[in-house]
Order: structure tokens, then sequence, then C-alpha cells
């Protein structure tokens, strides 16, 4: 359902009719904007959301506030959005000065990320955190599987082995590939280019995904999440259509195998995030894609 100018339009699409029996899994919605912190002291306030495999961490930290694990299981990701918000991430190998406007990779372990001038950080985790899973303002939402989803498994470890790797989110766009895609061994993430005014109501995307969930992080702006599930041949388990209007900051968890699209609305800038742990196949096959393709590799089950 994608236009022919969308990059998208070139990956395959399954057309399997949805299995009747499995039921469906509601979408989730967490307005970070209209709740308290689930973590808050003097120096940050946190707040945390989930979906079947990762977590969202978003810090609003004081200058000089820092943001510590101890026995990180695996890798996770922080997303700095603004220019002016830099860190200092430590582990117990190397310290690395990141300036604002990135995105690093922290490899499992200890690590700290201190937040100099203060600003937004967001950090991303898969659910193997079970500490941080419990905290979610949505926790309640994932006390049983889902059918549909897989069981969580990591991509193979990077070359050269963990470390700090930052990455600048400078980076021009190029005709074919569909906005700015990073992944690790738990996490792909896409951060778009910020939109200027409404989206076109003409040129929407609905489309949807077989067996993993969609996490859309809006950081600026106002979205509205469009979201309706295929019938099945039980009518039992058919759903009404989603149309959930969200401002930033705040989550979109989109269930497989729901058909869905966004639309930014301010007149201002709108910013966005998609997420997907572990990493997508179908844009990891897409040449150019993936801007650190070559440190992190594919499972070998996936290659094309």
């Amino acid at each position: 359902m994608y236009d022919t100018s969308d990059p998208r339009s070139k990956l395959a699409s399954s057309g399997a009719t949805p299995a009747a029996g499995q039921g469906y899994t509601p979408a989730q919605y967490v307005k970070f904007y209209d709740i308290d912190p689930q973590e808050s002291d003097a120096a940050v306030s946190t707040w945390y959301a989930r979906g079947r495999n990762f977590i969202v961490a978003l810090s609003e930290a004081k200058p000089g506030a820092v943001l510590s694990r101890t026995g990180q299981p695996d890798e996770y990701m922080i997303l700095l959005e603004h220019p002016e918000t830099g860190v200092t991430v430590t582990t117990g190998d190397e310290s690395v000065d990141v300036p604002g406007y990135s995105v690093v990779i922290v490899p499992p372990g200890d690590s700290s990320v201190k937040v100099p001038d203060g600003g937004r950080v967001v950090r991303l985790f898969s659910t193997v955190s079970e500490d941080l899973a419990a905290k979610c303002a949505n926790a309640d939402s994932y006390t049983g599987p889902d059918p549909r989803v897989p069981d969580f498994e990591p991509w193979p470890e990077p070359v050269g082995g963990y470390r700090i790797r930052p990455y600048s989110l400078d980076v021009p766009p190029k005709e074919g590939r569909f906005g700015k895609i990073w992944r690790c061994t738990t996490f792909m993430v896409n951060f778009f280019d910020p939109h200027m005014g409404p989206r076109d109501t003409a040129m929407l995307s609905p489309h949807h995904h077989d067996d993993f969930e969609q996490c859309s992080l809006a950081l600026d702006g106002t979205y509205m999440h469009h979201i309706r599930w295929p019938w099945t041949k039980d009518m039992s388990e058919w759903r009404e259509d989603d149309h959930e209007l969200c401002g930033a900051p705040s989550v979109c968890v989109i269930p497989p195998p729901s058909i869905h699209t966004s639309r930014w609305l301010d007149d201002d800038r709108n910013q966005l995030v998609d997420i997907f742990a572990p990493p997508r196949v179908d844009f990891s096959l897409q040449d150019g894609w993936v801007l650190n393709a070559d440190e992190y590799p594919m499972p070998k089950n996936s290659q094309a």
C-alpha cells in the first residue's frame, strides 16, 4: 500500500490472511506528558514504556545527572535528539564524549551516561532487562505471550567485539534510502528527518507486519496513529479501528498483523523514531539502508 515514490515499495509483502484462533493484541499508547515519571529524584526524571521485546526509557536530566546500569545483560542504545545535549558514556574499558544529535550503542556490563549540560536522553533496552521492564507504565499489558510474535533472539556480536559506538544523526538524505537506520545486536532504529507541517492525507502509507511489533516514538509534534486489525473468519476476534491522537513525547506500540499508518499534524516540527527489537531482516536486506551494516552482521539464516 505504499506510493511508488516510497522506498518501502520495493519490499516484499505478505498477502496471507491472518490465521484465526490466535486472537489480536491491542496497540499500546503511553503518553509520557500525561503521566508522572516512574523514577524521579533531584537530578533526573525517567518514564518507562515497553513492547513485547523492548523498553523505552525517556529521561529529562538536569546538568550533571548520571544514568547508570550495573550488570547490563546486553547492548542498549542511546538517542540524543538535540544538538545541545551531549553525554559522556563510560564503561569498564573506555569513556567517550558524545556530542548531541547522535545515536550511541553501549556494550553489555557496567556503564554510565553523564549529561553535563542536562537535556533529554532516550535509552532503549531489551526486555531481558527485567528490572526495567517491571517499571514500565504499561507493564501489566505484557503478562503473557503473544502467539503472533516470536521469542526474542539477539543478532550476532559486532565485528571487533563490543565497545561504545557513537554515530552522528547528521546524515544527508539519499535517493532510494528510507530514513536513517542503525542496528545492533538488540535493536534497529530509524530516525526520520523532522517533518515541518502536516502530512498530506493523500500520501499515507498503510501497511502491516506479519510477526513483529513496531514502536513509534514521538519526540516532537503531534501524531494521529491509525490502526486496523484484519478480519479473520472468527468474528469474535474482530476489533474496532484505532484513531489515537498522541502528542510528544509518547510511545505507540503497533502489534502484528495490524494495518497502520501515522499522520503528523503540527504546523511546526514533527519528529518520529521507529524502533524494532530485534532488527528487521527486510530493511537489513536493502543495500545501503542500514548505515552501520558493516559493523553488525546479520544472522546466517536471514542472508539473501
